[in-house]
This record gives structure tokens, sequence and C-alpha cells, in this order.
């Protein structure tokens, strides 16, 4: 199936993601649309957010005739998957539920740790997740999460590290801290950026979970069950698109993500 695989972020964040389909799948075609112009979406209401995630799926089948879709997003699944799944054909992922299944099974205690934005976790979406995902594997689990305002930002700015980083964190987490899990889930596709750091706060007995690859052997094998894979030995084309400023894209981005995103384009809504 020659048409591409479309993904969808508030920002960077489904960065991650991107790059574990395109290491995984490198014979499809990508289109990457980042919403920057409207980032950042976990302190903004659900409702704005299931538009926002309407909008840039319609456009991806509209205007790029893509044969599937990623919701590299956790606010925006949250927000609107049901939904977005009610009104197009194409199968549509989500970064949840791989994520959840991810955390539950890497656990040695079965106490894991869920970190989000505002609208993610306040809408409990990764407790009904975790807790699907604890029946499936038939195994118990307790969940401890927390918010975590001002990741996302620092992310779309490129500040990774130092002491502002640091102590946001640290403030943050600390009630994950006392929690006594062994996993933490990065239940937001940016936080994997920020993983030194959160690491350095929760300590090297706790594991962190992201849910990009988990994502990537979802969608391979959903494809694959519905002869949707492209049959090619070659590289597939890739397109970055952006609804803010494309050229603070295109260099943020290919710090981020490497030299595979060598240009970006304007993503007109």
């Amino acid at each position: 199936m020659e048409r591409p695989i479309g993904i969808f972020d508030s920002g960077f964040g489904g960065l991650t993601v991107a790059r574990a389909l395109i290491d995984l799948m490198p014979a499809e075609d990508y289109v990457y649309i980042g919403d920057t112009g409207r980032y950042p979406y976990g302190s903004k209401p659900l409702d704005d957010v299931r538009g926002y995630a309407s909008e840039l799926a319609h456009s991806l089948v509209d205007d790029f005739n893509v044969k599937a879709i990623v919701v590299a997003c956790n606010t925006a699944t949250a927000a609107g998957l049901d939904h977005l799944r009610s009104e197009l054909a194409v199968p549509i992922f989500d970064v949840v539920g791989p994520g959840a299944s991810a955390v539950v099974r890497a656990s040695r205690s079965g106490k894991v740790g869920v970190i989000g934005t505002v609208g993610t976790i306040s809408s409990g979406a990764y407790v009904h997740a975790v807790e699907s995902a604890a029946t499936a594997h038939a195994v118990a689990a307790e969940l401890s999460s927390a918010a975590c305002p001002g990741f996302v930002e620092f992310v779309e700015r490129g500040q990774l590290s130092g002491d502002e980083v640091m102590v946001l964190a640290e403030r943050l987490l600390a009630p994950l801290a006392g929690a006594e899990i062994d996993t933490l889930l990065l239940g937001c596709t940016h936080y994997p950026f920020l993983a030194r750091t959160i690491g350095e706060v929760m300590g090297p007995e706790v594991v962190l979970v992201s849910s990009a690859d988990e994502t990537a052997f979802a969608v391979r094998q959903r494809l694959t069950e519905m002869e949707l894979l492209r049959a090619s030995d070659e590289v597939g084309a890739r397109r970055f698109l952006s609804s803010g400023d494309v050229e603070v894209f295109r260099e943020l981005g290919s710090t981020l993500f490497g030299s595979d995103l060598v240009a970006a384009e304007r993503w007109k809504r």
C-alpha cells in the first residue's frame, strides 16, 4: 500500500513516536504535523483539543490521503480518540493503550506511576487504560499519577536540562518519589526528551517507560493484519509540517529528531 502513514501532535513530542515508527518500518512514507501554532494542549479545555485533533486528522486524510493515523499526543487521545474513530474510515492508533500495557508488563511490584499533562491526567484515561492492561495480563496494578505542567514548554523551547528543569522536576515528581513505585510511564510524548532529568529525580530503582516503541509495534501488527504495509526495500519519504514558525520547527526538530528532518513545510488549517 503506497499511501503514507499520518502522525500528529501538539508540537515536537510526537517526534519520539515518529522516530520509533520510521526505525521499525523504514519503507513507509510518513506525514507528520506538529501543531506548534496552538501548543501546549495540556492546559486547554478538552473540547478545544478535541476540535484541534479532528481538524488535524481530517487534514491528514483529505490533504495527504493517509492510510492510517497515529495520534502521537496523549492529551488529544484523552480528549477525542473515540470521536476520531467514529468520523474517519482509516485505522487510528493512540499512545495511551500501548503505554499502559508496557508499564504494567515492566513492573515487578505492580506499583506503577504515570506522569502527563493536566488534561491527560485529569481525564482519567490512564486509570482506565492501566486497569484494562492489568486485566489483560492477569496481574494487579496500583497506579499513582501526577500532572507535570511546564515540562512540555521546556521541550518546545529546546531546554532539556539545567537548574530550572531540575527544580521543576523535583517539585512535580515529589508525590511519585514517595509512592514506592518501581516503574514510571512517561505519559506525554514530549517527556522522553526529559528522561535524564526525570530519571535523576526518581532514582535508578525506577524504570522509565515510553509508549513510542510499543505504539510502533502495535501499528505494524495492525497494518500487517490489514495488508496495508508497503512492500519495498527502498526508504520511504518523510514530510514534516508545522502550524507555527516553520524555521523554528525545522531547527529544533532536527536537533530532537535527527538528520531525517532536514526540511519543514507550513500546515495551513
